[in-house]
């Protein structure tokens, strides 16, 4: 065999030629999983379709792995740590946060980018950064300022992460927001696939997309696909043992599902005196392990079936490529429905949601019919704005917030708040 090295600032190329074959095969810096080459239906970062705002190349880092960077570095992405998943920050230390949760998908997501020999810094970077635009006290949060926002447009916190990534971070002498490239950009506003017709695109996803195309129609890469799945599996699982920790179910309903209940089995037999601590933990490393290997089963079927020759055949496929199989996904079903009898719906969970919502109803309220009473930053955007400006700032700082600073604002404003317990 020979090889031949060839190096260009920061990218760098090994040719190896065969002479008992005849093939040429190439591998390029930033363009390749830990395995190997990336494959041809992968998102090259060397062919990246590039930033809003054009900057010069890094030296050091791929376009993704910039992108990346500048995600775990921005301040929206520190406040997710105090940010509910499902229990709020006080509710105990080991319970996950709006930020572990995003390390944990992005931990799938590059397990099963790599195995598929997609571009594991972009699934990263759209994992770490899906969630950035979520509000305080999670989906009961959401649901409250989504009301709040009724004949403003509503609120989605997908499209808000758009908002944040393009707009809201301000820290860069030359733009507003992180200045992501296409692909990252177009993976968050596509998490959960496409979004036909002008009524589908939430308000604050149109108001960029109307100077920067994302293609909104059409499905994401496969990397953005991969980071969807990865967001499932995460949540299912840490769920799963963040509701064991809370009592909200028993191990002997959690065996009634029949996805766990199997394992549970399985993990009982090989250690019959395990304690209950070890055993859902066991249950969970195993049934994330068997979510990954079903969707790079049912991908590879996938894949193998379409044999797309580029990412834009990813795009144009009209349905996903990266996706449970029929059976998993039946199974998954069954066990988000015991998540949501035994967990999110729990009495105790529903009543500290039900509170977390006013908090937020309340703030918005107090701040559109005063908006003096938000920091001065703030009153400077809405000062002499129409309603319909006033309260899509408004709506911005309360989704910024994490859950303490909601709760200290709403302490300083009202007579009451909610201890959330």
């Amino acid at each position: 065999d020979c090889f031949v090295f060839h190096s260009s600032g920061p990218n760098w190329h090994i040719h190896r030629y065969d002479h008992t074959t005849g093939c040429q095969s190439v591998k390029t810096q930033g363009d390749q999983g830990r395995g190997g080459a990336l494959a041809k239906y992968a998102t090259q970062s060397r062919a990246s379709r590039g930033r809003l705002h054009e900057e010069q190349p890094s030296l050091a880092r791929s376009n993704f792995q910039r992108d990346r960077d500048r995600i775990i570095h921005c301040t929206a992405f520190r406040r997710l740590n105090h940010k509910t998943q499902v229990f709020v920050y006080h509710e105990g230390d080991h319970y996950r946060s709006r930020l572990t949760h995003s390390i944990e998908v992005a931990q799938i997501a590059r397990s099963i980018a790599r195995t598929l020999a997609l571009d594991e810094d972009l699934a990263e970077a759209i994992a770490l950064a899906h969630d950035l635009g979520h509000p305080p006290f999670g989906h009961a949060g959401e649901k409250a300022l989504d009301d709040a926002m009724t004949g403003f447009g509503g609120f989605d916190h997908n499209a808000q992460s758009i908002r944040v990534v393009t707009a809201l971070e301000r820290k860069y002498a030359g733009f507003d927001g992180l200045n992501l490239t296409w692909e990252t950009l177009e993976g968050l506003a596509k998490h959960n696939g496409p979004l036909a017709g002008a009524g589908g695109v939430p308000r604050a996803l149109k108001a960029y997309n109307d100077g920067h195309d994302l293609e909104l129609a059409g499905y994401p890469g496969a990397e953005a696909q991969v980071a969807a799945l990865a967001d499932d599996i995460a949540y299912n699982n840490h769920d799963i043992d963040d509701g064991f920790r809370a009592r909200s179910y028993t191990l002997d309903d959690l065996g009634k599902v029949p996805l766990t209940g199997a394992i549970i089995a399985e993990v009982r037999e090989l250690y019959p005196d395990l304690e209950e601590s070890r055993l859902i933990y066991e249950v969970n490393r195993r049934l994330i392990t068997r979510m990954i290997e079903d969707v790079v089963r049912e991908a590879g079927a996938r894949l193998s079936a379409r044999a797309p020759q580029c990412v834009d055949d990813i795009r144009r496929a009209g349905a996903p490529v990266i996706a449970f199989s029929s059976p998993m996904n039946a199974a998954c079903e069954d066990l988000r429905f015991f998540l949501l009898s035994w967990v999110y719906r729990n009495e105790k969970i529903m009543r500290i949601m039900a509170d977390a919502g006013r908090i937020v109803r309340d703030l918005f309220s107090h701040y559109m019919s005063d908006p003096g009473a938000m920091p001065e930053s703030w009153r400077a955007r809405v000062r002499g704005a129409d309603e319909m400006t006033r309260a899509a700032q408004v709506c911005d700082f309360i989704a910024g917030m994490t859950d303490r600073y909601a709760m200290r604002e709403h302490r300083a404003l009202f007579d009451r708040t909610p201890d959330l317990r």
